[in-house]
């Protein structure tokens, strides 16, 4: 029970703390370019949609504290990014630019999709 209660007060610092971090710098079209820059195209696609080594970042990317963490500690085939390389600021962007991509459409309103 005490574990439950910790882990939701934890989750809302983190949600709190990134959300404050976000706010720093959000420029969707510097992070397009750091995205580039970094070669995070390579695996993730230009607009974020996945490719074989890269999975799916955008539409709708997890949350940036999320992305800050794991970019910083993975232990996967993904490089580790410290922030000598990318800082948060950039990283905000990168994740501004990631929110910035709009969902594609409902395949049911494709024609050839819907039948």
């Amino acid at each position: 029970m005490k574990t439950s209660i910790l882990f939701k007060i934890a989750a809302l610092a983190v949600m709190l703390f990134g959300a404050q971090v976000v706010c720093l710098a959000q420029s969707a079209e510097k992070g397009k370019e750091t995205f580039i820059k970094n070669g995070c195209w390579q695996c993730h696609g230009f607009v974020g949609q996945g490719g074989i080594t890269g999975p799916k970042l955008a539409p709708d990317p997890k949350p940036f504290e999320f992305i800050n963490v794991f970019i910083r500690h993975t232990k996967g085939p993904m490089p580790q990014y410290s922030e000598k390389i990318l800082s948060k600021e950039d990283l905000a962007d990168i994740h501004a630019y990631l929110a910035s991509i709009p969902k594609g459409p409902d395949y049911s309103s494709i024609p050839l999709l819907a039948k």
